[in-house]
């Protein structure tokens, strides 16, 4: 039987054994790797990082023409700029409603030579010499645009936040039914030879506007009286 002291020897023995080669990257010498690197990396990424943001930060600036409800004006502008954000912050046409400002909900939509757009996509530095109008050029108080008086006769609003952009597509609603212009629902039905102003067509026409009020009733009406030639 062996005594305590040949086993101590014993394990000394072991001990003084060359063990194998640890491998290449082991978890510890990983982490160790990564942290020298993290710490690296701290060291110049604030400077790259202010560079960048002062990159991205600087304005480009253009000059741009636009006739705005009548008006012509030269604008200097970021070419960031939304034609929504031009209306509402550079000249404080504030009808004009920010909304989702993801072309989603129609609060924004104004009048682009002629047509609905949503101005909340719509960069205002590609619109050089364009003619837009918005809600306030419209139509004027005791001089209402037929589609503003046709809301007014059906109560086609509540609290009024997307009345705007509702009106100013239904004002581009009849010039498109005018215009023999075609919708979904045209080709559903066939009638696809100057359509008629159904509730259907009227329905799937002014469906990129949204009321969460829930007014919808009143605004096929207010638009059904309006492309009849008249409000009741």
């Amino acid at each position: 039987m062996a005594s305590c002291t040949d086993l101590e020897e014993e394990l000394v023995r072991d001990e003084s054994v060359a063990t194998p080669h640890e491998p290449e990257m082991s978890r510890r010498n990983f982490l160790t790797a990564t942290t020298a690197l993290t710490a690296a990396l701290a060291v110049g990424l604030p400077h790259a990082a202010d560079a960048q943001s002062t990159t991205a930060s600087a304005p480009r600036m253009a000059d741009l023409l636009l006739t705005i409800n009548g008006k012509q004006q030269a604008l200097p502008i970021d070419t960031r700029t939304t034609l929504l954000d031009l209306l509402r912050e550079n000249l404080e046409l504030t009808g004009s409603k920010k909304g989702c400002d993801h072309g989603q909900c129609g609060a924004c939509t104004v009048l682009l030579n002629g047509r609905r757009v949503n101005s909340c996509l719509t960069l205002a530095v590609t619109l050089s010499g364009a003619e837009v109008t918005t809600i306030e050029g419209l139509g004027q108080p005791g001089n209402l645009h037929p589609a503003q008086q046709a809301f007014v006769d059906h109560d086609g609003f509540q609290c009024g936040y997307c009345t705007p952009g509702q009106i100013n597509s239904a004002a581009a609603l009849i010039d498109e039914f005018k215009r023999g212009e075609l919708s979904q629902v045209s080709f559903e039905t066939g009638k696809t030879d100057h359509p008629q102003a159904t509730e259907r067509e009227i329905k799937e026409r002014m469906s990129g506007n949204i009321c969460r009020c829930g007014a919808y009733p009143n605004i096929v009406a207010a638009v059904r009286a309006l492309t009849m030639g008249g409000v009741a």
